[in-house]
């Protein structure tokens, strides 16, 4: 049952094995004996796309409480184990992940090494609930109003840089309109539109479509073309402050880079927590604002 929900749910068995961490064909046998067993197809399958059938939409709406109620009993059992176990999974942006990775995540597992974590990271806004999540980690304006929030760390800030040989051939821009003489790292966002670079100073705001040689959406490519000499990019600071201290990026636009939302760890009210989410909320609730403090643990 919870593969058919699974599959229901993304659309494609190959996403849906990922996410339950099975092979796509364990995941397309256990579906099909379930429909041997009930006498009737759950799915229309075509070689681009799964959909219900009809009978499968009425049995997924009637059968869908049911598992989350045998999931939740399940979870009070997991609770009364002395010894937090089991699988907490988190999902959030890329670079959340990377901001409290080396200083929550493996300290928690230090801490408590029988709990596994699952880390799923997405640029797009997920429904961690109906996704089946334990956890999200967002920036603190983005996260749903009906959630329980957490804060963790300080503000963040993104920052503009590039390679020291770079900026010696080309100049340092002075304002962000300098930019449109610039070779400039450009970012594609989990909906295919350009992300405009945004700049802030004495209230006066302006964002810039970068031009470029590349377009990339993920981060790590456009440090190592930054480190490469092929133009500025904008990152978020926990992602190249190693680069800036070493001196192989310098930071450029210094001025006009506001601080961000900071981060906040959040999840749903839960009656029965497993004894897993219940510390690693303890933990978090520990971390809070100083990650340098964890980091040096």
């Amino acid at each position: 049952m919870d593969a058919a929900l699974m599959v229901a749910r993304k659309g494609k068995f190959r996403t849906a094995a990922l996410e339950l961490g099975v092979s796509t064909t364990a995941l397309s046998n256990a579906v099909g004996k379930l429909e041997r067993t009930l006498g009737v197809r759950l799915f229309n399958r075509t070689t681009r796309s799964v959909s219900l059938t009809e009978a499968g939409q009425r049995f997924v709406a009637q059968v869908a409480p049911a598992v989350r109620d045998i999931h939740e009993a399940m979870e009070v059992a997991r609770a009364q184990q002395a010894t937090p176990s089991g699988t907490l999974r988190i999902n959030a942006f890329p670079t959340a992940a990377r901001e409290i990775f080396a200083s929550l995540v493996l300290p928690f597992l230090r801490a408590h090494p029988q709990v596994h974590i699952d880390i799923v990271t997405e640029g797009r806004l997920v429904d961690i609930v109906a996704g089946g999540f334990d956890l999200g980690v967002r920036s603190a304006d983005l996260v749903p109003a009906d959630m329980i929030a957490l804060p963790l760390g300080r503000g963040r800030r993104n920052v503009v840089v590039g390679a020291p040989n770079y900026l010696e051939a080309h100049g340092t821009p002075r304002v962000p309109q300098d930019l449109a003489e610039h070779s400039c790292l450009r970012v594609r966002l989990p909906n295919g539109a350009i992300y405009r670079w945004p700049f802030e100073k004495n209230g006066q705001s302006v964002q810039i479509d970068v031009k470029g040689p590349i377009t990339l959406d993920e981060a790590s490519l456009a440090r190592a073309a930054a480190l490469a000499s092929v133009g500025l990019t904008l990152a978020m600071e926990s992602d190249v402050r190693d680069d800036i201290e070493a001196g192989r990026l310098v930071r450029v636009l210094e001025d006009w880079t506001p601080t961000l939302s900071p981060l906040s760890l959040y999840y749903p009210s839960r009656r029965n927590p497993t004894a897993a989410f219940k510390a690693f909320i303890d933990f978090a609730r520990r971390y809070g604002g100083a990650s340098e403090a964890w980091s040096a643990q």
